[in-house]
């Protein structure tokens, strides 16, 4: 069974002015689309064509670059995609919101650590919210398209949040200025949609 590129939730421009149509467009279908292909390349003759892709992940040989690559960069924007939204922005909801105040102290201790995170990886990657198992959070970040699901990866646990810090996310509308494309991807976070992954997750 291939993996399929997952439906766009919303329209290329609906993100703007934060996330730019052109962007959207070419991050989705070029270079989403791009890692879907590879990954089901990759998985051919595997054995592991009808896992998902959480169990290739977690049970991932890490010198196996085509697949490392391919499906961290299939799973990393599979989730990317779903915790933006033409409505976000503001704070966390219920239970994740006390999981964050009880991990950073407030919301503005935590936007600050994730802000850091995504700031101070180095070259491409990733910066995470993840749920440990018992409901803890944390923040982490990882290079290239890796993702804590991977073996010895991050802060261990189940990605709810990420952004994408690859220049294709954002040299379009940015330029070098990784800071304001940060500060920008707040105003479009689906917390509806992250605070569900973290009841799913911990």
């Amino acid at each position: 069974m291939a993996f399929e590129l997952p439906q766009l939730p919303y329209a290329y421009d609906a993100l703007e002015p934060h996330i730019d149509a052109k962007t959207m467009e070419i991050h989705y279908s070029k270079h989403h689309n791009g890692y879907t292909t590879k990954l089901n390349g990759a998985l051919e003759g595997s054995g592991m064509e009808s896992d998902t892709i959480e169990s290739i992940l977690e049970n991932l040989d890490m010198d196996n670059a085509a697949l490392r690559n391919n499906g961290g960069g299939y799973y990393n924007h599979s989730l990317f995609w779903e915790v933006m939204g033409p409505n976000g922005g503001g704070t966390p909801l219920s239970t994740l919101a006390q999981a964050i105040d009880a991990a950073y102290g407030s919301f503005e201790s935590f936007k600050s650590a994730f802000s850091n995170a995504a700031a101070n990886q180095f070259g491409s990657g990733w910066a995470w919210l993840c749920v440990q198992k018992g409901g803890k959070v944390e923040v982490c970040s990882s290079a290239n398209q890796d993702n804590p699901l991977m073996p010895g990866i991050g802060c261990g646990g189940t990605p709810i949040l990420g952004i994408d810090i690859w220049e294709h996310a954002y040299y379009l509308n940015y330029q070098n200025r990784r800071p304001d494309y940060i500060n920008a991807f707040f105003n479009v976070i689906n917390w509806e949609k992250v605070s569900e992954l973290y009841e799913q997750n911990k």
